[in-house]
């Protein structure tokens, strides 16, 4: 991790240059990002605002990002600033940049290109002063080759690259990571005093798929389920695994509740709207799925296909590859 916060520090002095992380899912991106932001001078007293771009809609994105003028769609009953507006003066994160819809990218290269923003609706074009980082969970140059995923933007975002090693790469840093999560999560079980050696030879034996955010969550399960004692060992550990795979799932789930509390309270949606677009995203993505008919569809959505269809057609969501019946 040497070179890596080297690397981040010495971006973080140029306050104006685009920086890309690379890194497998859980290997601490949006962490580093934060840190190269609040060692900016120029930027650190302004906002950092992320943009999950695995979650942004399509057909409301251009208003997320950039904002809108009143009227401008239906239901824009007034003018709202967008996430760059947010940002001015700041840092924006792009978080999952590989999954930003292609529809969008030309609009996000223009914005980063000119350093001016123009709200849907409006014919008048201003200037941001935003320092982007971009964050990819997969390597982008393959997805460049594919064509899923522009060349230009990726040249765009490339300027300082930083790649986080996966933890499987850092086992030396495993026992230093348990004690740091140990005393951050000490609420759940004050005194631990060290990590048994059979804790951490167990722990450099495992395979971490998902990085130092899985090793965070089963810390925190280990001490709410330890019930006394100053050393975790390998038994704390196995304890916990036991109800990994309900804890994974949980986890998940948290995490996408986290993700949409946070759009919730930035744009100031309404509860009811918000499901409802989660709705609509999430029936939109089970008729992309190649080779299924719509009642295979209504089964795997536990539904009928008469709900189903009257669903699709109350969000009005329209299918380049209509399921066969």
């Amino acid at each position: 991790m040497t070179p890596v916060l080297q690397g981040a520090y010495k971006a973080a002095q140029v306050s104006d240059i685009t920086i890309l992380l690379q890194g497998e899912t859980g290997t601490g991106k949006q962490v580093l990002a934060r840190a190269i932001h609040s060692l900016d001078e120029k930027r650190c007293r302004s906002a950092f605002v992320t943009v999950h771009c695995s979650v942004v809609s399509e057909s409301l994105a251009e208003s997320e990002l950039f904002g809108h003028c009143k009227g401008s769609f239906s239901g824009a009953v007034s003018a709202r600033a967008g996430l760059f507006q947010a940002a001015d003066h700041g840092t924006i994160f792009l978080d999952d940049v590989n999954d930003l819809p292609l529809a969008l990218q030309p609009k996000l290269l223009d914005v980063l290109q000119r350093g001016i923003i123009r709200p849907l609706g409006s014919d008048r074009e201003g200037p941001i002063d935003v320092r982007a980082i971009a964050a990819a969970n997969r390597p982008l140059e393959p997805m460049v080759e594919a064509g899923t995923f522009r060349a230009d933007l990726y040249h765009r975002l490339n300027v300082i690259q930083i790649a986080l090693p996966p933890l499987r790469d850092r086992e030396d840093d495993l026992a230093v990571l348990v004690l740091e999560f140990v005393k951050r999560y000490s609420n759940l079980h004050d005194g631990i005093e060290g990590l048994e050696p059979d804790l951490i030879q167990h722990l450099q034996e495992h395979p971490f798929n998902g990085n130092v955010r899985e090793l965070e969550n089963a810390v925190q399960r280990m001490l709410f389920n330890k019930a006394d004692g100053h050393i975790l060992s390998r038994a704390d550990w196995l304890r916990q695994e036991t109800d990994d795979g309900s804890n994974l799932q949980r986890d998940e789930i948290l995490r996408a509740a986290n993700i949409l509390w946070a759009v919730m309270v930035a744009r100031d949606l309404p509860f009811p709207d918000l499901m409802r677009r989660l709705e609509g995203e999430l029936l939109h993505r089970a008729l992309q799925i190649e080779g299924k008919t719509r009642r295979e569809l209504a089964k795997l959505l536990q539904t009928s296909e008469r709900t189903l269809y009257h669903k699709i057609s109350a969000h009005g969501i329209g299918s380049s590859r209509r399921a066969a019946g």
